[in-house]
């Protein structure tokens, strides 16, 4: 039976848009203010071709309920003109509302990041100033012990230069001494010498008289 509907209905579900106009009898299944066809002229049709008149009824009904279905499905996807721009108006303001709210917080985080910047700048120069004090006052602690030193070697010269005038004179001293007590040491070699000589020549002269 099923074969037999399939292979008749075939060459008419081509032309089933032929057929679309409202009809009030009762095989009319479409709900209300949806597209219906005629029905009647649709069942004539099946039964000039050789169709019974049960099964084209039947046949009739099936596909006027799976065009129905069809309207419904497609009308249920399908947005009406005031809800479209409906949903258009409030995508809109969504956008417009994001919109203005990325450049609050664009606003936002450029003032954010021009006050972080400033503040690194200031501490950027805090630094700079501390490190060109901590240099001045390096180069002040180095010239201090530049100078203590210096210092500390001149009296450290000027104790050498003492010592050193202390040592000469009293190497002076004592060569003078040493040269003083040489002279004297001659000056009493020569009189000994002197003596013996003079005492020699008067024993030799004693000794000379007494021979002749």
């Amino acid at each position: 039976m099923s074969k037999f509907i399939l292979t008749t209905t075939k060459p008419f579900i081509r032309s089933v848009t032929q057929y679309v106009s409202y009809n009030p009898r009762r095989y009319v299944t479409s709900p209300p203010n949806s597209t219906a066809f005629d029905t009647h002229g649709f069942v004539k049709r099946l039964e000039q071709e050789g169709v019974p008149k049960q099964q084209a009824e039947g046949i009739m009904l099936g596909l006027s309920n799976v065009i129905d279905e069809s309207v419904r499905n497609m009308a249920a996807d399908m947005v009406s003109r005031a809800e479209h721009d409906r949903n258009h108006y409030t995508q809109k303001v969504d956008f417009a509302a994001l919109k203005s709210e990325i450049q609050l917080h664009e606003k936002s985080d450029l003032t954010s990041l021009k006050s972080e910047n400033e503040r690194l700048m200031g501490d950027v120069e805090k630094l700079k100033q501390r490190l060109r004090e901590e240099i001045t006052r390096t180069q002040a602690g180095v010239r201090l012990d530049l100078n203590l030193e210096k210092g500390r070697v001149r009296d450290e010269s000027s104790v050498q230069e003492l010592k050193l005038k202390e040592v000469s004179a009293r190497m002076e001293s004592e060569v003078a001494a040493v040269r003083t007590q040489m002279e004297s040491s001659k000056m009493a070699l020569l009189q000994y010498i002197i003596g013996i000589l003079t005492g020699g020549g008067a024993l030799l002269l004693a000794y000379l008289r007494l021979i002749t």
